[in-house]
């Protein structure tokens, strides 16, 4: 920064010297002396009139030099020449004032001062940022915060462009802030300084895995499928295997990944229930989910009048028995009638599935702030319990508030 201002500085003053010589210095003679010019001339034409005499060439001399005498009479100018004084360079010095003042004003308005500002404010809070990333202990970063990071990562990447720690920091930065090119471009610089390096590949198989570009998505599972050769009981690498064949559409090898998972964690981890929700999502994607519930809701005109803006729509579904919902699913207010299926993939725990009970209850409540317990005023409607057989098919209106 202090180089930058010793720059605009140094530019200053040339540019302010320059106006002070230029504007004192005396102005060169636009023309010459008219007199001495025609004096010039006379004195040479008189000197050309004697050797053509001598020659024989001119007969009448005399004639002609009165003639000359008479032209250079009538050129003599009839005001008296003026000569131009050097200005004094104080008079310039308003002008070197004008000079820096419009140079400064035109680069605060336009030159990104603010931006200068905030960028050296952000250097000199990255060792704080970095330390309350680090410790557990700490309060999160913000959004902000971490977008703060990452440019003053960016920054010291600059200086030290081999820091393949700073390199996966930023890659992950990227990430959380749903920042694909960001954190693709950051694993892959590691990726080429650490190649042999696990944590990065994995990384970098992640970040591709999660592109949108379909050659991302293969040069992904390359990657993974020779990981896993060496790995093959990395959790972390199944579970990034199984997400890289289910978002590809390859069910039956994400099921097959994530029963493996299964096999390897303990009974009570708390990753099985979301590996047994993602493994009927998978069964209900391929077509292999046989047990449905299919729900036509519709709205009472009384309940139509009173549609919250934002507001969002919670379907239950239990036995008729517990009050523990056997199947919850969240969707933003739309339009009515509305038509949606329930499976196993919307079970709330993975012992309690929808396709193993025999009877049916379902509540649908129209949630005004998005929140998931109910509230005074909440409009919502609930259907009989019904014998369920896997391929159910219930109506339910809303046509009550809550108390």
């Amino acid at each position: 920064m202090s180089e930058f201002w010793l720059t605009v500085l140094a530019l200053l003053v040339a540019a302010s010297t320059l106006l002070l010589i230029a504007g004192g210095r005396k102005r060169a003679a636009l023309a010459t002396d008219r007199d001495t010019l025609n004096k010039t001339f006379y004195h040479q034409r008189l000197q050309e009139l004697e050797q053509d005499e001598a020659q024989g060439v001119v007969a009448e001399r005399a004639e002609m030099i009165r003639e000359l005498q008479q032209t250079l009479l009538l050129d003599i100018p009839q005001e008296a020449p003026t000569h131009e004084r050097a200005l004094s360079r104080w008079v310039l010095l308003p002008g070197v004032v004008i000079l820096v003042v419009v140079s400064l004003g035109v680069y605060f308005k336009t030159g990104g001062f603010a931006q200068v500002l905030a960028w050296q404010q952000v250097n000199n809070e990255l060792p704080a940022l970095r330390a309350q990333l680090m410790d557990p202990q700490a309060k999160p970063l913000t959004m902000e915060q971490l977008a703060r990071l990452g440019l003053g990562i960016r920054t010291s990447l600059q200086q030290d462009p081999r820091n393949v720690s700073d390199w996966l920091m930023l890659g992950r930065i990227g990430m959380v802030l749903n920042n694909a090119a960001t954190a693709t471009q950051a694993f892959r610089r590691a990726m080429q300084l650490a190649p042999t390096d696990p944590e990065v590949k994995l990384s970098y198989a992640d970040a591709l895995t999660r592109s949108q570009d379909p050659q991302d998505n293969r040069q992904a599972t390359a990657m993974l499928n020779e990981m896993v050769k060496s790995d093959g009981d990395n959790i972390r690498l199944l579970s990034l295997l199984a997400f890289n064949a289910f978002s590809q559409q390859r069910y039956a090898q994400a099921t097959a990944v994530w029963q493996k998972m299964l096999q390897l964690l303990p009974a009570d981890d708390k990753r099985v229930a979301a590996i047994r929700r993602s493994i009927e999502q998978a069964k209900t994607e391929s077509g292999g989910q046989t047990s449905r519930l299919a729900l036509t809701v519709t709205l009472a005109a009384g309940a139509e009048k009173q549609l919250p803006e934002g507001g969002m729509l919670y379907i239950s579904v239990s036995d008729g028995v517990a009050k523990v919902p056997v199947a919850v699913k969240r969707v933003p207010l739309s339009h009515f009638p509305l038509s949606l299926t329930l499976d196993d993939s919307n079970a709330m725990m993975p012992e309690r599935l929808l396709s193993a009970q025999h009877q049916v209850q379902v509540r649908v409540r129209i949630s005004r702030d998005g929140s998931a317990n109910p509230q005074a005023g909440d409009w919502f409607g609930a259907s009989a319990v019904t014998p369920f057989d896997g391929h159910q098919q219930l109506a339910v209106e809303i046509n009550q508030q809550q108390p």
